[in-house]
């Protein structure tokens, strides 16, 4: 088996991504990449797929494979499947497994150099080898985008019901309810912080995390894990700071980093409630941030929102909780694949597994 020594840039080409505000962006089926992975949608692509993003400015060094047409936005690069001698979901794992997390050359804000990046010294194989070990790696990846559908089937299921019972008033027993000024009765129109209080997260430096099977949550989603939980769950986090709009439900115990909001009381309302709930608000909207977005929590706390009766709310909560614990184990089935699938990962980049 030959390897050819050379750097990153005899091999691929590193374009920059174009920049798509969130107010600019129309509603459509086009995935819009950030260095953070998919940030939102859009009607139009500006790259057809498939393609390889690469995060350029705050995720450094994260890597995303897209299958179909995308939109990479100015905090990243992409990258073409425009070369003849290289297999393309090869150099996807390559450029997984080389450390470009560790080029960052900016002081302030986290950044890749693209010339520092593809100066960087590989060694890759012949083409058959190539595409043996992306095969192999593909495997893993297949299974886990397999479970991503079904847990985004579950979630669009859910998300129809709570639209149907809770936006279109349609929920059982609707027909035998009067209702007033859009308030059905046994319902209450009111503030959120009536139904619920939401927490800033806790600090946990890098360097103080321990390894452990509890997820540490930021803005965006997991940020890494450790050995001891702040929050019991289920539970709900949202972004504070940096990035705002996500929601998440959390079934299991875990860590809310200071970049987040959790759900410290569930006053009024069910924590599968709650994530509907706050991702029907769009929290987005409200930015309070001069230069760094961030969400206030009593800003949050005085919006007007409609309550549904106990009745309701824990019918809501007791259909979708099979469809939560679903989602729970298809993600940590995906956890489990993603860590056997970097486990092999660098043995087959060097070399140590022969192909």
């Amino acid at each position: 088996m030959s390897w050819l020594e050379c750097r990153l840039g005899d091999i691929i080409e590193l374009k920059y991504g174009k920049g798509l505000p969130e107010r600019k962006r129309v509603p459509g089926n086009v995935p819009v990449y950030g260095s953070g992975g998919i940030v939102g949608m859009h009607k139009e692509a500006l790259v057809a797929g498939p393609g390889i993003i690469l995060g350029r400015k705050g995720s450094v060094g994260s890597v995303y494979y897209e299958k179909n047409d995308f939109f990479p936005i100015d905090t990243v690069y992409y990258v073409l499947n425009d070369s003849e001698n290289s297999d393309f979901r090869f150099l996807y794992y390559l450029l997984l497994y080389l450390p470009l997390e560790t080029l960052n050359s900016d002081a302030a804000v986290p950044g890749l150099n693209r010339e520092t990046a593809l100066r960087q010294k590989i060694s890759i194989p012949d083409l058959p080898i190539q595409r043996k070990t992306a095969s192999i790696l593909s495997a893993y990846d297949d299974l886990i985008e397999n479970n991503q559908r079904r847990i985004a089937l579950l979630e669009h299921a859910a998300r129809l019901l709570y639209k149907e019972w809770f936006v279109h008033l349609r929920f059982p027993g609707h027909e035998h309810v009067k209702i007033i000024d859009g308030v059905p009765g046994g319902w209450e129109k009111t503030n959120l912080g009536t139904a619920l209080t939401l927490q800033r997260g806790f600090d946990l430096p890098v360097e103080a995390r321990k390894a452990g099977s509890i997820p540490i949550y930021a803005s965006t989603g997991v940020h890494g894990y450790h050995d001891v939980a702040k929050v019991e769950g289920p539970g709900v986090v949202t972004g504070r700071s940096g990035s705002l709009g996500t929601v998440i439900y959390v079934t299991d115990s875990f860590w809310p980093l200071n970049t987040t909001l959790w759900v410290k009381e569930f006053k009024r309302v069910s924590p599968i409630f709650a994530y509907h709930l706050l991702l029907g608000l769009k929290l987005e909207q409200y930015d309070g941030g001069a230069a760094v977005p961030t969400l206030n929590r009593n800003d949050v706390h005085r919006i007007d929102v409609l309550i549904p009766s106990y009745r309701v709310i824990n019918l809501f909560s007791e259909t979708v909780t099979p469809f939560y614990q679903q989602i729970s184990k298809f993600k940590k089935y995906s956890d489990k694949l993603k860590e056997a699938r970097d486990l092999i990962l660098p043995r087959l980049m060097n070399g140590e597994i022969v192909v």
